[in-house]
C-alpha cells in the first residue's frame, strides 16, 4: 500500500535524512522517501502493518523535529450541494444537518434555512449513495420537502495558499524568542561587566536567557535519549553549554545556545528561500479554465474538462491543457517551460502547451490531453519530485554524520578524563577542552549546507529550461567523459527537404516522384512527408494495395497494377533491382516500378546553427569524445561529423545497433566516468535507458521525452546542454567548497580546542559560524 503524509513545517534537510532511514526500518515498510520541498513522507508498506504505521511514524517524525505536523494526505473531498424544497423547520434543519453529518463519509454538513440548501463535503468513494441516504433522513423529518440536487456549474478558483505561512509565523515566533533571550542576556552582561553585580544576580539573568533561548534544545534532547537515540546536534549543544555551566564559563554557555539558534534560524531561512525559487518556477499550473458547453463560456476546474473539449484563453491567462489551435493568433511566453525569454508566436493549427502564458490574442484551443496527462502537469510532478532521487555526495555525508557524531563524542570523553588520569589533577581544565571539542565537532555545516546545494542546483538548472530528475543525475553529469548524440532532430533540425530529382531509363521527375508518393502515403516516416510535401497534390489511396513497410530497408505497395519500391539500396539490392548509386551528399531513397529502377530522390537535413558551437564548448567544458550515430549513410554521417568536428561517427545503423554501439563505447570509457547519450526521447528510448545519463532533447510537448530520460532539455537547442553540465558543475564545486570548509575550519579548532589555545567563543564560530558560511555559500547556486 502506498501512503502519503504531510510533515508540515519540516525544513531541516539533515533530519529529513534521519527520518528517511527510520522509517524506512519499521517492520513492513519497503520504501520510504522524503521529499523537502513538498514537505511530504512517502511509504510503501505491507497491509498487516497499516493500521499500527501513522501512529509509529508520528512518533519517529517528532522524535526529531517535535514541531513538525503530522498528517495523512487524504483523498480530497467532493462539494455537494442539495435544494430542501419546502424546509422551513428550523429544529428539523438542525436535526438533518446533524445526521447527515454522521453518515460515512461525510466531513461536513451545513444546512442554510434562508436559501433552503445542503452543502456537505463527502468522500468520492461515498458519492454514488449519499444522495439517496440524505433523502431518507430528511423525509424522516420533513416529508413533503423535496430533495434535489444542485449542479455545479461554475467553478470559482480558490485563493491560492501561502505555502509559506507556516514558516513565516514559526519565524517570527523564533526570532521573538531568539530577541527576547539576546536583550535578557545581553542586560546581565552589561549588569556584569559595569554594575558588577554579584554572581547570584548575574546568573539569574543568564540561567533564564538560557532556559528561553536553549530550553527546546535540551527537552528534545532528554527526549532522544530515552528512545534510544542520543548522538544528536541537540546532545552535543546540550551536554557542551551544561556542561560549560558546571565548570563556570557561565556567559560562554549561553552564548552558544543562542549562536546555535541563530544558525538553525539561518537553516530555515534558506530551505524557505530555496523552496520558494523552485515553487515560483512551478507557477505554471492554472487556476482554472474556460470552457464553451452548450454555447456558454463556464469556468471551472481544469482537472474537470475532458478530451476534445473547446477551451478559451484570453490574454493574460495561462493554457490550462494541452492542445490544438482552433481559431486566433498570439504570442505565448514559454519561459517557465523552457526557460527562454523570447514569445512564441502561435496560429489556428499549431499545438498550444499548458503551462504557457497567453500574451496578445484570444485563442480557441481544442483540448488533446486531460489535465493530469499534460505538459505543465508532468513537469510540475517532475521538479517537485526530483529531490527524492538523491546524490551519492548526499547519501555519503548522511552516512558520515551518523557516524562521526558518536566518533567525536568519545574523542571529547577521552581528551576530558584521559589527560587528568595520565598527568594527574587538572580536572577543570581539561573537562572545558572536550565541551570546547564537542561545540566543534557538531556537523550541522555538512549535513544542512550539502541536501541545500542539490536541492538549489535543480531549480537552477530547471530555471533555465533544464529538468533533471534528481540530484543523482545532477552529480553525475559532472562525470560525463563520452557524449553519444543522435542525429536527426538532435544535430540537424529534423526538417527533411526534397532537394533534387534524378531520373533513369525514361522516367520523368515527375513521374519518379508521383511513383515515390503512392508508396509513401501511408508512411509517418520524416522522409515520407518531405516527398508527400514536394508533391504537394492530393493523393488517390484507393489505387494502393499490398503495402508493405520493411523496417531498414524502405517500402513496397502496388499503384494500380504496378509493383512500386522505395527506398534505400539495401531494398534496391535485396529485390535484385540494377540502379545507379548517386554520389550526392543527402538522405536518397530509390525508387522502383515493377522491377525496372525509376530514379533517385534526394533529401537533406539542415545542421541547427548552434550545433557546432556546442560541440566545441562542450569541449572547452572537459568532455572528452563526442560521438554521433545515425541511420542515414556514410556520406551523410561523414559530412554532418566533419563540419561539426565530432571525434567519432557511426552511420548506417538499425535502432538495436545504436544499443550496440553505445556498449561498445561504454566498455571504453574511462574508469569512473559517465556516458551521456542525447536523444529526441521518443525513437531512442532503448538508448536513453542504456546510457548512464539519458538526456532527452526538445522535451516541449513530448510525453515520450518527460518519461524516458534522465535529463529533458525542454528546447531543441543542443547548447542547453552545455548549461546542464555547467549547472551540474557549478553545483559539486559548491558542494565540495563545503565540505573543505566545513572540515578544514573544524579540524583546526578541535586540534586547537584539544591544546587549550581555543575556548568556548572561538567553538561557537567553529560550529555556528562555519554553518553560517556554510549555507550562505550553498545559497549562490540559485543565482547560477
Amino acid at each position: 500500500m502506498k501512503r502519503i503524509f504531510l510533515l508540515k513545517g519540516l525544513d531541516c534537510p539533515n533530519c529529513s535524512a534521519k527520518i528517511e532511514k527510520e522509517v524506512g526500518e519499521l517492520d513492513g515498510v519497503q520504501s520510504s522517501v522524503v521529499n523537502l520541498m513538498k514537505q511530504t513522507l512517502t511509504i510503501n508498506v505491507a497491509p498487516a502493518a497499516a493500521n499500527t504505521i501513522a501512529s509509529q511514524i508520528e512518533t519517529i517524525v517528532h522524535s526529531h523535529e517535535p514541531d513538525v505536523e503530522v498528517q495523512e494526505e487524504t483523498i480530497i473531498p467532493v462539494t455537494k450541494s442539495y435544494l430542501l424544497k419546502g424546509l422551513d423547520c428550523p429544529n428539523c434543519s438542525a436535526k438533518i444537518e446533524k445526521e447527515v453529518g454522521e453518515l460515512d463519509g461525510v466531513q461536513s454538513s451545513a444546512v442554510n434555512l434562508m436559501k433552503q440548501t445542503l452543502t456537505i463535503n463527502v468522500a468520492p468513494a461515498a458519492v454514488n449513495t449519499i444522495a439517496s441516504q440524505i433523502e431518507t433522513i430528511v423525509h424522516s423529518h420533513e416529508p413533503d420537502v423535496e430533495v434535489s440536487e444542485i449542479a455545479q456549474e461554475y467553478y470559482i478558483p480558490a485563493k491560492k495558499q501561502d505555502t509559506n505561512t507556516s514558516y513565516n509565523n514559526e519565524d517570527k515566533k523564533l526570532t521573538i524568542r531568539l530577541a527576547i533571550g539576546a536583550a535578557i542576556y545581553g542586560i546581565g552582561m552589561a549588569l556584569t561587566v559595569f554594575a558588577k553585580v554579584p554572581l547570584p544576580v548575574e546568573l539569574v539573568f543568564l540561567i533564564v536567557s538560557y532556559i528561553i533561548l536553549g530550553g527546546d534544545v535540551v527537552w528534545q534532547a532528554v527526549r532522544n535519549i530515552s528512545k534510544g537515540r542520543v548522538f544528536d546536534e541537540h546532545f552535543l549543544m546540550s551536554v557542551s553549554t551544561i556542561g560549560a555551566f558546571v565548570i563556570g564559563e557561565y556567559p560562554e554557555a549561553v552564548a552558544v545556545m543562542l549562536f546555535y539558534q541563530v544558525g538553525e534560524f539561518f537553516q530555515s531561512l534558506a530551505v524557505e528561500h530555496s523552496r520558494k525559487s523552485i515553487s515560483d518556477l512551478m507557477d505554471i499550473r492554472p487556476d482554472c479554465a474556460t470552457v464553451r458547453r452548450n454555447g456558454e463560456l463556464i469556468t471551472i476546474s481544469p482537472e474537470s474538462v475532458a478530451i476534445g473539449e473547446i477551451i478559451i484563453v484570453k490574454p493574460g491567462e495561462k493554457i490550462p491543457l494541452d492542445g490544438v489551435v482552433l481559431d486566433g493568433d498570439s504570442m505565448l511566453d514559454t519561459r517557465a517551460l523552457t526557460g527562454e525569454s523570447v514569445p512564441r508566436s502561435v496560429h489556428k493549427g499549431d499545438e498550444a502547451l499548458s503551462g504557457c502564458m497567453n500574451q496578445t490574442g484570444v485563442l480557441t484551443i481544442k483540448t488533446t490531453k486531460a489535465f493530469g496527462e499534460s505538459t505543465a502537469s508532468k513537469i510540475i510532478d517532475l521538479v517537485e519530485n526530483a529531490s527524492s532521487r538523491k546524490a551519492p555526495t548526499e547519501n555519503f555525508i548522511t552516512t558520515f554524520a551518523r557516524y562521526y557524531t558518536p566518533v567525536v563524542v568519545i574523542l571529547a570523553a577521552i581528551l576530558a578524563i584521559l589527560p587528568p588520569i595520565l598527568l594527574g589533577g587538572g580536572w577543570t581544565e581539561w573537562i572545558r577542552r572536550g565541551f570546547v571539542f564537542l561545540v566543534v565537532s557538531c556537523p550541522c555545516a555538512l549535513v544542512i549546507s550539502i541536501p541545500l546545494t542539490f536541492f538549489g542546483g535543480i531549480g537552477a538548472a530547471s530555471k533555465r529550461g533544464v529538468l533533471v530528475k534528481g540530484s543523482n543525475y545532477l552529480e553525475a553529469l559532472n562525470n560525463v567523459s563520452i557524449i553519444v548524440f543522435d542525429k536527426t532532430g538532435t544535430l540537424t533540425k529534423g526538417v527533411f527537404n526534397v532537394t533534387d530529382i534524378l531520373p533513369a531509363n525514361g522516367f520523368s521527375k515527375e513521374q519518379v516522384l508521383e511513383y515515390a508518393v503512392q508508396a509513401e502515403s501511408f508512411s509517418n516516416h520524416p522522409i515520407a512527408k518531405s516527398i508527400l510535401s514536394a508533391y504537394g497534390k492530393e493523393i488517390d489511396q484507393s489505387v494502393i494495395s499490398d503495402y508493405k513497410e520493411i523496417s531498414g530497408y524502405g517500402i513496397s505497395a502496388m499503384a494500380g497494377k504496378k509493383k512500386v519500391y522505395a527506398g534505400n539500396t539495401k531494398l534496391m539490392d535485396s529485390e535484385h533491382v540494377e540502379y545507379t548509386a548517386c554520389e550526392k551528399v543527402g538522405t536518397k531513397v530509390y525508387v522502383a516500378v515493377d522491377g525496372q529502377y525509376a530514379g533517385c530522390i534526394l533529401i537533406t537535413d539542415e545542421v541547427k546553427p548552434d550545433s557546432k558551437k556546442a560541440i566545441s564548448d562542450l569541449k572547452h567544458i572537459g568532455v572528452e569524445k563526442t560521438v554521433m550515430l545515425t541511420g542515414d549513410d556514410e556520406k551523410i554521417g561523414k559530412a554532418v561529423a566533419e563540419e561539426l568536428q565530432l571525434d567519432e561517427y557511426y552511420a548506417q545503423l538499425f535502432p538495436d545497433q545504436k544499443v550496440e554501439k553505445v556498449e561498445l563505447l561504454d566498455s571504453k570509457k574511462r574508469q569512473g566516468s559517465k556516458l551521456a547519450f542525447v536523444g529526441d526521447g521518443i525513437n531512442d528510448a532503448p538508448v536513453l535507458a542504456r546510457a548512464d545519463v539519458g538526456i532527452a532533447m526538445g522535451g516541449l510537448g513530448s510525453d515520450a521525452a518527460i518519461e524516458a530520460a534522465d535529463v529533458v532539455l525542454m528546447t531543441d537547442e543542443p547548447s542547453k546542454l552545455v548549461d546542464a553540465i555547467d549547472v551540474a558543475k557549478a553545483t559539486k564545486q559548491i558542494v565540495m567548497q563545503n565540505i573543505v570548509i566545513a572540515l578544514g575550519i573544524k579540524s583546526v579548532f578541535l586540534i586547537l580546542g584539544a591544546l587549550g589555545i581555543a575556548g568556548m567563543w572561538e567553538a561557537v564560530f567553529g560550529d555556528v559560524g562555519v554553518t553560517i558560511i556554510a549555507v550562505l555559500n550553498a545559497m549562490r547556486i540559485l543565482k547560477k
